[in-house]
């Protein structure tokens, strides 16, 4: 048995939408699939404001704008994620501030991110690892006494909750991926959730160039004209019809993966019982979407070697970020605050197992026994 990391989801009536995409001559940009998708995580998040755009690094970069942040100014973040992540900000010119993450969620750790405030700080940009919430009451505490903006990195978080409240609707914005290694695709995608309904009308023109043309096609004008710095973030309508017929079916897709991840739980209890690996943590208030499932070695060999054991089994397995800290252009844009602690050696430990909509009963069982092999 072969079995790829991951397979871009596809429900079936992709192919159908874009032609009808095609048929209408309608393919570029905010056409009626992106109004759908728009309308669809707006029902489904009870954000005040949704925008489909070309990804969500794109997405990060109009928060970035929308929250004004010029050069000089510090972003908090933690160092274990994309890079996209940090480059919205560096390309408004402001420095990066990393803090350590929990070893238990591999998410920003809420508590050291106050003694990283400097009278730079503009914002706190918290990332949903593995679709599970960051402490968010804590961030959006310590961002208020500080007059702090607050950016979602929820680009693994659709369908996730924390508290009830759907990842990306508790910060200032939020943003999704739709990437093809998604549990959503649109081969390459995102969208911006905008809390304000005071910043939507700014949103939509930064997202068009800079115009107004979002309006003049509403009819409220007579005609677009250029009003403010912006780019070109909307993506086709043949990439919006393909996600939008994942999102008729979000439920059976997140019930599927969510079966998988389950599954993998179930199995590899007893070795996590044993102290041979770690499991992934959920915490008490946190509802996740079974975007990945990973476990963790006991160290950087350990890991080097089981990939390369799963590898010969034909399984697909990979590890994911370097920290951004100890990157060239993370050592030149940012600064890590306080102490590595969990960080690198976390990182080094963690392996993402296949995880992919239409993955199968079988497929899990047969990579929890390779698993199993390997410890033995």
């Amino acid at each position: 048995m072969s079995i790829s990391f991951n397979v871009p989801p596809c429900v079936g009536t992709e192919i159908e939408y874009v032609a009808d995409a095609i048929n209408k001559h309608k393919i570029c940009g905010d056409g009626e699939y992106t109004k759908k998708c728009n309308a669809w995580i707006e029902e489904k998040t009870g954000t005040p404001k949704a925008l489909l755009t070309t990804s969500c690094t794109h997405a990060t970069e109009m928060a970035a704008l929308l929250a004004d942040i010029q050069p000089g100014d510090e972003v908090i973040m933690p160092s274990y994620t994309f890079v996209s992540t940090a480059d919205a900000f560096v390309l408004r010119g402001a420095k990066v501030v990393f803090v350590d993450i929990r070893p238990d969620t591999m998410n920003i750790d809420e508590n050291k991110i106050e003694a990283a405030i400097t009278k730079k700080t503009k914002a706190i940009v918290p990332v949903h690892y593995a679709g599970v919430s960051c402490e968010m009451d804590t961030i959006m505490d310590i961002a208020r006494r500080h007059n702090l903006a607050v950016i979602e990195d929820a680009a693994q978080g659709i369908m996730s909750t924390y508290k009830g409240k759907a990842l990306g609707t508790i910060g200032d914005y939020g943003c999704y991926s739709f990437h093809e290694t998604k549990n959503y695709s649109m081969g390459e995608g995102g969208a911006i959730l905008i809390k304000s309904p005071d910043m939507a009308e700014r949103a939509e023109i930064i997202r068009e160039k800079g115009t107004n043309r979002a309006k003049f096609f509403r009819g409220q004008i007579d005609k677009y004209t250029w009003v403010d710095a912006g780019s070109s973030y909307l993506p086709s309508e043949l990439n919006a019809a393909y996600l939008y017929a994942q999102l008729q079916v979000a439920d059976k897709i997140y019930d599927n993966r969510m079966a998988a991840w389950n599954k993998y739980y179930e199995l590899l209890s007893p070795l996590a019982d044993s102290g041979k690996i770690d499991l992934p943590v959920v915490p008490e208030g946190c509802v996740h979407n079974a975007h990945m499932f990973y476990i963790k070695a006991k160290d950087i060999e350990e890991r080097t070697r089981f990939i390369s054991y799963m590898k010969e089994a034909g399984i697909g397995c990979v590890f994911h970020y370097i920290p951004l800290h100890s990157a060239p252009a993370g050592r030149k844009y940012g600064r890590f605050h306080g102490e590595d602690i969990y960080t690198t050696k976390e990182s080094e430990r963690l392996v993402r197992l296949p995880m992919f909509y239409g993955i199968t009963e079988e497929q899990v069982e047969f990579i929890c026994d390779r698993v199993k092999a390997f410890y033995s």
